[in-house]
């Protein structure tokens, strides 16, 4: 897939060693950050083809898998060559999350047990959770402490993944941090924005620096990877052990063999060309239909043909027939079509993905959730339509 000649390399860096997590270790100090919708067994596998790291499956409720919702298990799907199982859970009660922990480890032989204090959705922090819930530091340490003695007994490391504050006048992740060790967490994920801030604005890397220097166990920086060099830069200028990928690699899989190349220290230089990228696109789909059945397959496969062709000459109404694919023999007509030596927009690299949005004048919160900082004892109650994930 490296075409030289197409746009810049990277600068070689010195090789950096793997991620280690209690017991696991993998080679590539790289994580795929868990992402509703998107991170399903299929797109695991794709990004898993490209390069070594930690692909998380999407988030997962606590009371849905405690209590059997279907949906919620349809989510616990691996592929048969996903060796290192790996899932994000949600959860705003310590008993819940608990139980949901063993579930993970004794019944779906989970390798990783990530659990999720950074979503912004107002739907999640009106009622408590997400990333509202470090406020509560009392009610943090009883949820982090339940899931790790839950999943100690079967030699799983539990993460946490969190946000700086909920915003500027409330910042919650140097003291989040300090729980996640007296915890027992194996490390701690900070994505440098704050829940008011979404998708917004620039993260903060100077905030991942100084939660390296707060605490002993590892931290993984997460904001504006776009390319493999920013990757590098950020371990390099924050200290942090690794990097969790989210919407940088949405349409772009083989960000992770770029990863992979420049944490081993190898000069990168992937530009597909659009020849290139629509054999991405055809195995993308096809894990899918493999995975899902050809027509929800397919309709899965949809929502990523934007980003897929991002940049590229592509037309409207190729685009919007794409949108439309219900079969693999409709959708390889349609990519026939495309021109396979077409360069690939470089105008595009270091470019954000994915959805941006602006920054939230209020955050969604429990009414005087402000109030008390310790929340000890304090248990949020996850509602029967919070026992889905996604």
């Amino acid at each position: 897939m490296p075409h030289p000649d197409n746009g810049p390399m990277s600068s070689t860096a010195a090789p950096l060693p793997g991620l280690t997590l209690g017991s696991l270790h993998v080679d590539t100090p790289v994580v795929l950050a868990p992402m509703a919708g998107i991170t399903n067994a299929a797109y695991r596998r794709l990004c898993a083809e490209q390069g070594a790291g930690l692909y998380v499956c999407e988030m997962i409720t606590s009371r849905g898998l405690v209590e059997g919702d279907q949906h919620t298990k349809d989510m616990l799907v691996f592929d048969d060559l996903e060796t290192i199982r790996s899932v994000q859970l949600y959860g705003s009660d310590p008993v819940y999350v608990g139980k949901a922990a063993e579930i993970l480890c004794a019944e779906y032989g989970v390798a990783h047990i990530d659990l999720n204090f950074g979503c912004p959705v107002p739907k999640v922090t009106r009622k408590g959770g997400g990333g509202a819930l470090p406020w509560k530091r009392g009610l943090l340490a009883e949820i982090l402490e339940a899931a790790v003695a839950a999943a100690t007994p079967y030699d799983v490391p539990v993460t946490m993944k969190t946000r700086k504050g909920i915003d500027d006048d409330h910042l919650t992740y140097l003291d989040a941090g300090r729980i996640a060790q007296e915890a027992g967490c194996a490390a701690i994920a900070l994505h440098g924005r704050t829940v008011a801030q979404a998708y917004s604005g620039a993260a903060d890397w100077d905030a991942i620096a100084a939660l390296v220097d707060h605490v002993d166990i590892p931290v993984l920086g997460n904001g504006d990877i776009w390319e493999a060099a920013d990757a590098v830069r950020m371990v390099e200028e924050t200290g942090a052990a690794g990097v969790v990928v989210g919407r940088g690699c949405l349409g772009r899989p083989w960000l992770f063999r770029d990863l992979a190349a420049a944490f081993a220290g190898e000069r990168v230089a992937t530009l597909p060309r659009l020849g290139e990228v629509t054999a991405m696109m055809r195995r993308h789909a096809e894990l899918l239909c493999h995975h899902l059945g050809e027509e929800r397959g397919c309709k899965e496969f949809r929502k990523h043909v934007t980003w897929y062709l991002k940049g590229f000459a592509a037309g409207g109404e190729m685009r919007r027939s794409l949108g439309l694919v219900d079969s693999l023999a409709a959708l390889d007509r349609l990519l026939a079509d495309l021109d396979p030596d077409e360069p690939f927009p470089v105008r595009e690299l270091g470019a954000p993905r994915g959805r941006q949005g602006s920054p939230r004048d209020r955050v969604a919160l429990p009414e005087g959730w402000l109030d008390d900082a310790d929340g000890s004892g304090c248990h949020v109650q996850e509602d029967a339509d919070e026992t889905t994930g996604g």
